[in-house]
């Protein structure tokens, strides 16, 4: 941690747009390039994706012939048009609805929305063009090569993005380095946002404060803190790339927009972090007004066909998964009992949707006295909040530990969720000791209490309560059908790497 008073006061500079062209020569060769041996790995990628569909469905279907042209009277033109125009046809169409874009690459679901709108474009160009051109199709053959290709495609960006994100956490590759401009405050949020994902690759470098020095004198700063600079000059110092406006620095009448003029051609990016904590982009839309630009927030879904889609993704997902998961359950069993004799299921009250309570369902992990034994330890809870956890508990037993370090112990509750009381994705169920949960908290009843979320993906028990009850309330306002399924994707590594069970 750095203290404020330990940098020296620059005098202002000169107006920014006095800036000389050697100042961003220099600056243009640190801007961070990483996106384009990525894309190039990426199209490589999407071309090889659509040409394994093309074969994938000519070597299932006889009737693969009949696609575009007769393979006995010229196959080459066949091979041509299927391993090589069609792919290019691919890249091309992906090309067009920014798949490429590096703003949305390496995180977030646009990527693979992208991916899935041009997989519809490529249908729709090969059904005009077989009408066009009174060609028949082998609609089987064409079926198969457009949703395996499309697969294959989502599949190949997954495990780049998995690549990047382990290059980033690991060496720092491929990120960008901010600096944050505004209040001190607001840029300290803006920092320990997005410090806490690593695999954003957004590493903040400095912070410009617009509110004088004499607001953030001794107090400690994660990064460099500089008042008074010229913040395209402090860019150039600090070998930065991006610009992040945070707060109600973007508020200033032309300051932004004078910024944006200065930038450009600098090869440097321009970001805005509004004061709009926790309010996720689907619901952000921006309304121009009269040259304008209006933020408008739209309400959270709370309701309607997508929450009744959820609701069968969680009924068809808990069935299945207790119908495959019926020999690991027994197994388990015949492992607690023979650890410590007692009931194999802990039920413990929670509450749920809307303040009704239920019990869960969960494997028992402790002795069969952790109870009584509960009020020796209070004194020895490492969480802050409505939670009693320990990481060496006593009163876990052996498998006990093995179970909960898996998450093996949570997997009962998918009876929960068969039967409404729970969902696979949503807020963290929370002990109903007094059925009540008072201010903010309460909004977290709105939805149903999940299996997992954004609190298991991002931390776990490592959480603070604090921390815990913002991520919850996040999810129940920005929730949607690809967010869900995108924690339950990212559930996968944090429980294989055992990150904050106990």
């Amino acid at each position: 941690m750095r203290h404020v008073d330990s940098f020296e006061i620059q005098p202002p500079s000169s107006a920014t747009s006095g800036v000389p062209r050697s100042v961003w020569a220099r600056a243009r060769r640190r801007v961070s390039r990483w996106h384009r041996p990525y894309i190039l790995v990426l199209l490589f990628l999407d071309f090889a994706a659509a040409a394994l569909g093309s074969w994938i469905a000519i070597s299932l279907f006889d009737q693969a012939a009949s696609g575009f042209y007769d393979v006995k009277e010229d196959p080459a033109f066949f091979h041509t048009v299927a391993y090589l125009l069609l792919p290019l046809g691919w890249v091309l169409i992906l090309w067009s609805n920014r798949a490429y874009d590096r703003r949305y690459l390496g995180l977030g679901p646009d990527e693979f929305k992208r991916v899935i709108r041009a997989s519809v474009t490529v249908a729709a160009s090969v059904s005009f063009l077989a009408f066009a051109t009174v060609t028949q199709l082998s609609r089987y053959t064409v079926g198969t090569a457009l949703v395996g290709t499309t697969l294959l495609i989502l599949i190949g960006r997954m495990f780049a993005r998995l690549v990047l994100h382990s290059m980033r956490r690991r060496s720092g590759y491929a990120a960008h380095r901010m600096v944050l401009v505004g209040t001190l405050p607001e840029t300290l949020e803006v920092y320990n946002t997005v410090t806490r994902h690593p695999s954003a690759g957004l590493i903040p470098v400095a912070i410009a404060l617009t509110d004088g020095y004499s607001a953030a004198r001794g107090i400690e700063t994660p990064v460099p803190v500089y008042a008074g600079h010229d913040v395209l000059t402090l860019v150039r110092e600090v070998g930065g790339d991006t610009i992040a406006v945070c707060g109600s620095a973007s508020a200033e009448p032309g300051e932004l927009r004078r910024l944006a003029w200065q930038l450009e051609g600098s090869g440097v990016d321009l970001v805005v972090a509004p004061q709009l904590t926790d309010i996720a982009g689907p619901r952000v839309h921006i309304r121009p007004i009269e040259g304008l630009p209006l933020l408008h927030v739209e309400e959270p879904t709370l309701s309607g066909p997508a929450l009744l889609m959820k609701n069968l993704m969680d009924r068809v997902g808990a069935g299945l998964g207790l119908l495959l998961l019926a020999p690991l359950f027994a197994a388990i069993a015949i492992a607690i009992r023979i650890s410590d004799p007692g009931p194999v299921f802990f039920r413990q009250k929670r509450v749920g949707h809307e303040g009704h309570t239920f019990r869960v369902w969960k494997f028992r992990t402790m002795y069969v006295d952790a109870e009584e034994r509960l009020a020796g330890l209070v004194d020895q809870n490492e969480s802050d909040g409505m939670l009693f956890k320990i990481k060496e508990d006593p009163r876990v037993f052996p498998v006990g530990r093995f179970l909960r370090a898996t998450s093996l112990d949570e997997l009962p509750q998918l009876i929960n969720v068969l039967l409404g009381e729970m969902s696979l994705v949503g807020p963290r169920p929370l002990p109903a000791d007094d059925g009540d949960f008072l201010g903010d908290v309460r909004r977290r009843l709105l939805v149903r209490p999940g299996m997992t979320g954004l609190w298991q993906v991002s931390g776990r028990s490592d959480l603070s309560w604090d921390e815990a009850v913002r991520l919850d309330l996040y999810y129940v306002d920005n929730w949607s059908l690809a967010y869900d399924l995108s924690i339950l994707w990212r559930t996968v590594g944090v429980v294989l790497a055992r990150k904050g069970a106990y």
